[in-house]
């Protein structure tokens, strides 16, 4: 399988930085991956990087890799078993369970009171996507990204420190774990593109959190509102899965091992919203704990985006803009 790697503009620009200093790949690869950055991501990534800047040629915001299926080493599910999984507040019913990846959809995670509270609280604080532009460091709005979105502190009110802790029970994770509560919104034709998650090491915020804090390793979202049609979460690995967005409903995967491996089988994406407006909560869990109470929410993320097909290597221009082919040998 190919998956495409889209990197931040920070992490383009640290690596890029450690190279013009004279650091050699060896040395970068073990840094990233001591961050609990994938091994293979990182080592394309830096290898990519690399022969760009002594043949005099620039990557694309991608590049693809191959992923092999069969290298994930799956590890007992930290979801908890049974066919209704009860925390201190509520019963949410397993309507359905997959073992690869690790796969779940919930039922009745919030009531519908609830999800409309979400969204009112949310509506006024929402923010369309942005990134950080590499040439002027100015935020501009992100092209691959159709929501917006905002977060909730931990325990901001007692309303949101109640599914906090409800959610932290549900996902078999410390309540500190978690990177907390954010609500996006999809608007017409708004869409994700199929992706892995995990954090960037580059980042000032995650360089001194990962370490403390471990690499992603579960995802729960919830639907906040039904969908008149599309918005699916698919899963392209699985047969095509998708999980049709029911108001209160949770999609639960998991993606990360103890060997900090990436599972490929998880990717997933968010279907075009063919008709009305999505609203969901993800909420990430991470190895350790993520952040202090006062903290508000919020990490950088580099997606692996799953590639339609292609071959092997960084997808690469030269710096006056004309291409080059993707194929190339490796470095010595």
């Amino acid at each position: 399988m190919s998956a495409i790697v889209n990197y931040s503009p920070e992490l383009s620009a640290w690596i890029r930085h450690n190279l013009d200093r004279g650091c050699g790949v060896d040395d970068l690869v073990s840094s990233m991956v001591e961050n609990k950055f994938e091994p293979t991501v990182a080592r394309n990534l830096v290898e990519a990087f690399w022969r760009a800047h002594h043949e005099g040629l620039e990557p694309l915001e991608s590049i693809e890799i191959e992923t092999a299926l069969d290298d994930y080493r799956y590890e007992t599910p930290r979801l908890p078993a049974g066919t209704v999984i009860r925390t201190s507040d509520h019963e949410d019913p397993v309507l359905l369970r997959l073992e690869q990846p690790v796969t779940a959809l919930l039922g009745n995670v919030l009531s519908d009171e609830e999800c409309d509270q979400l969204i009112e609280m949310a509506r006024p604080r929402l923010q369309p996507s942005t990134v950080v532009d590499l040439e002027t460091g100015e935020k501009r709005l992100a092209e691959h990204r159709d929501n917006e979105g905002m977060f909730f502190k931990l325990n901001e009110n007692p309303f949101i420190a109640r599914l906090d802790r409800r959610i932290s029970e549900l996902m078999n994770c410390p309540i500190e774990n978690g990177e907390g509560m954010q609500i996006l919104r999809y608007g017409p034709k708004a869409k994700n593109t199929p992706h892995f998650g995990f954090l960037v090491p580059s980042n000032a915020r995650n360089s001194e959190s990962l370490p403390r804090s471990g690499q992603r390793i579960s995802t729960l979202v919830i639907y906040l509102n039904d969908v008149k049609a599309g918005g699916e979460t698919v899963f392209p690995e699985v047969g095509g899965l998708a999980i049709s967005p029911k108001k209160g409903n949770g999609a639960y995967f998991e993606y990360s091992n103890s060997l900090c491996q990436m599972d490929p089988r998880s990717v997933h994406a968010s279907a075009p919203v063919i008709e009305g407006e999505k609203w969901a909560l993800p909420n990430g869990c991470r190895k350790g704990s993520s952040r202090r109470p006062d903290e508000t929410a919020g990490v950088m993320c580099c997606r692996v985006f799953l590639s339609p097909g292609g071959s092997m290597g960084p997808r690469r221009r030269r710096r006056d803009g004309t291409a080059v082919p993707a194929a190339f040998s490796d470095c010595p």
